[in-house]
């Protein structure tokens, strides 16, 4: 017996479009409705009750008209679906109550007319099913059941079958008469000798969609995962759910796609219980939600997983608890507590266990990112909440719309795996084939020995920085402080050190996180050279990272490009190797009679500053107090600096550059400034003949290629 049903309501629905294999794709009306009873104890049969169904849309297509030979004019006069469904019911549960029975079951020919003609329907028309439509038995799958040998259950037809049984076709014209009767024949039959087969493979219909987590581990069928693209971004899982009533999604199983500003981008990924109801979804194709079509296409379980699947124990313990419905709060003030947010909630709207049923979506430095997803126990609640949308919170509007388990761990893992200094794309940029990279860049590596100072004062300088790490000094790698500037040239309030050992950096970050330096707290966090020197060649620091500017104007290499001239390594103590920047060019190495025992080889640290045109500036300590916006300033020899002075200062210097090749760079030249003029500007100085070319060609090529205020080669 089906589910231990006393009876069988053998059941067919035709609709105004597509029947058959293609029943409910095309999204049109049901318009007619018959059934009959059987008895599975006294092998007895009821009456047969036909009814039409009045659609909200009076036209039949023509293979309608054809395959069931209905018109207008017989479904005008009929019932709407509402009406016809309490027919239903009253008529079913008095006549089983006439056979002394107390329990019915549907049994239909293709799950078709219950999953994707009745329940979507009634779902778009606010309609409210009879239980009975949430189980049901498949009379080609209890045949195959029973006589295995006549062929695949989804091959199996009424005519097939009975042919199989020996049974004759059943002979009557009508529609929807002719199924019922084919399908009661066949019962009858399987339930006789020599079969004495118990309707026992009940399908059932989902109630309601459960939301829930998925784990990145938990394996995940790539043939039961589709993709709906179209849907309108404030949709919910559960809006989802009902644009899919009548399929079985997992629990959890519905994933709404987020853009890169962690905004919904009208996708969502889907995971069903099985591959056969995934093919019944690929066929709602192009269906409304709405006044919107949504596209389905097929998806991959690896795709589900990476949108949906989480790890993080506390976005685990915030959604254990289940029926709860989630609100996601954007905009909140970055100092929010969470009393602020209960307030601005208000009693109208309580959350779940007050400040346990709030998640503040956060950094992986432990910074705010202005989201909070909040638990609601009933619908009414969460209504209330959603009233707030927009209004004020301290001097801030807040978004407040619903959200899903799987947009909880999405978000969370979106924010929780960013660096603290995100990846970059590369730049175009125009390669300038004499230079190579300058000795004092780190190499890139992921190994965390680096540790970033966020909201220095900008009047703080390297003695400041070396006073405010105290102990933590000595630990400091050569040439490892390293300054940004911001766009304008300025302090950016940020700096790199990279220490000695990854051990080195963490001990820094924990001791001097949110230490004072000038009235202000100064902030501390571990990072890698690889995060490191992705803002030494041009990154822009912002809240969440780095981000690439448009780069539309040429722009010169990064350091990867450029070449330094070799300088022979000298002793220098360590104490030395942070110089104040006073100079235009580095001091030449100095030993003192107090030196102490413990040195280091020192190489002169070829001071940079150079852009990326869009990109903001980088300073590299230590550095020479020449202008931000300088392009390419190489350090050379104590002659060269002189060079570099203005033309009166250079006067008493000594008339010979040492080092043949040495660059300098000439800034606020006039713009109808001409080789001679350059030249003459230097006069006093020896050059070889061949670099006076390389003035020639330079100066030609800044005009093209160059803006004013550029770099020469002497």
């Amino acid at each position: 017996m089906a589910s231990h049903s006393d009876t069988l309501v053998v059941f067919f629905g035709a609709t105004a479009g597509e029947n058959g294999g293609k029943l409910g794709s095309d999204e049109r009306e049901i318009i007619l409705l018959v059934w009959q009873i059987v008895d599975l104890h006294e092998k007895k049969v009821g009456k047969l009750h036909k009814c039409f169904v009045k659609p909200d849309t009076l036209e039949l297509t023509d293979q309608c008209k054809e395959e069931t030979g209905l018109t207008v004019d017989d479904i005008v006069k009929a019932e709407p679906l509402d009406k016809v469904l309490q027919q239903f019911q009253q008529s079913v549960s008095s006549e089983v109550k006439c056979l002394g029975r107390t329990t019915y079951t549907l049994c239909v020919d293709s799950p078709l007319v219950i999953r994707q003609a009745l329940h979507p329907e009634a779902s778009k028309k606010n309609l409210v099913l009879p239980e009975i439509f949430f189980s049901f038995v498949d009379v080609r799958k209890e045949f195959h059941k029973c006589c295995p040998n006549a062929g695949l259950a989804q091959k199996l037809t009424l005519t097939s079958m009975l042919e199989y049984v020996g049974l004759p076709a059943v002979s009557e014209e009508s529609i929807g008469v002719r199924e019922v009767r084919s399908m009661v024949q066949l019962t009858l039959c399987i339930l006789a000798e020599p079969h004495n087969h118990k309707f026992s493979c009940v399908e059932t219909v989902n109630y309601k969609f459960d939301s829930g987590t998925c784990s990145k581990t938990e394996p995940v069928d790539s043939e039961a995962v589709i993709r709906a693209r179209g849907l309108p971004w404030q949709s919910s899982d559960q809006d989802i759910a009902r644009f899919f009533k009548g399929l079985n999604i997992a629990k959890g199983g519905v994933a709404l796609c987020l853009n890169a500003q962690g905004r919904r981008n009208g996708e969502a990924l889907v995971r069903f219980i099985n591959s056969e109801h995934r093919d019944l979804a690929l066929e709602r194709h192009k269906h409304h939600m709405g006044s919107r079509y949504i596209e389905v296409y097929k998806a991959t379980g690896e795709e589900f997983l990476k949108i949906a699947g989480g790890t993080s124990n506390e976005v685990a313990q915030f959604l254990s608890k289940e029926n709860q419905l989630i609100i996601r709060m954007r905009g909140l003030p970055f100092t929010a507590t969470p009393q602020d947010v209960l307030a601005f909630l208000g009693p109208e709207s309580p959350v779940t266990d007050g400040t346990e049923g709030l998640l503040f979506v956060k950094y992986p430095d432990g910074r705010p990112t202005g989201d909070a997803f909040v638990l609601f126990s009933c619908e009414e609640y969460a209504q209330n909440a959603l009233k707030k949308h927009k209004q004020i919170l301290g001097k801030r509007y807040i978004e407040l719309f619903r959200s899903t388990a799987a947009e909880v761990q999405q978000v969370l893992n979106r924010y929780m795996s960013t660096p603290l200094i995100s990846t970059l794309p590369p730049s175009p940029i125009m390669p300038v084939p004499v230079l190579t990279t300058p000795p004092f860049l780190p190499a890139a590596s992921s190994t965390r020995d680096c540790v970033r100072l966020r909201g220095l004062p900008y009047t703080a300088g390297i003695e400041d920085i070396l006073e405010f790490m105290g102990e933590h000094t000595v630990d400091i790698k050569p040439h490892g402080v390293h300054m940004v500037l911001n766009q304008q040239g300025r302090p950016s309030g940020d700096a790199f050190i990279q220490m000695k050992s990854p051990d080195k950096a963490f001990m820094v970050a924990q001791k001097c996180h949110k230490k004072t330096m000038k009235d202000r707290y100064v902030e501390v966090f571990q990072c890698s050279t690889e995060e490191m020197s992705i803002v030494l060649m041009g990154g822009t620091l912002n809240r969440s990272g780095l981000s690439p500017p448009p780069c539309k104007l040429p722009c010169l290499s990064p350091p990867t490009a450029y070449a330094a001239f070799p300088t022979p390594p000298a002793i220098l103590s360590e104490a030395a190797l942070y110089q104040p920047p006073l100079l235009a060019a580095p001091r030449p190495p100095q030993t003192t009679a107090h030196s102490p025992a413990h040195t280091l080889a020192y190489y002169p640290p070829q001071p940079h500053l150079y852009m990326n045109m869009n990109m903001n500036y980088t300073a590299y300590y230590p550095s020479p107090p020449v202008s931000p916006s300088t392009v390419g300033y190489f350090a050379a020899s104590p002659a060269v600096a002189v060079a570099a002075q203005p033309h009166h200062a250079a006067a008493a210097a000594s008339p010979v550059l040492p080092q043949h090749g040495a660059l300098v760079r000439m800034q606020g030249l006039p713009y109808n400034t001409g080789v001679k003029d350059i030249l003459s500007f230097f006069q006093g100085y020896q050059y070889a003949p061949d670099e006076y070319s390389g003035v020639v060609q330079m100066s030609e090529q800044a005009r093209s290629l160059i803006q004013p205020k550029e770099w020469l080669c002497l």
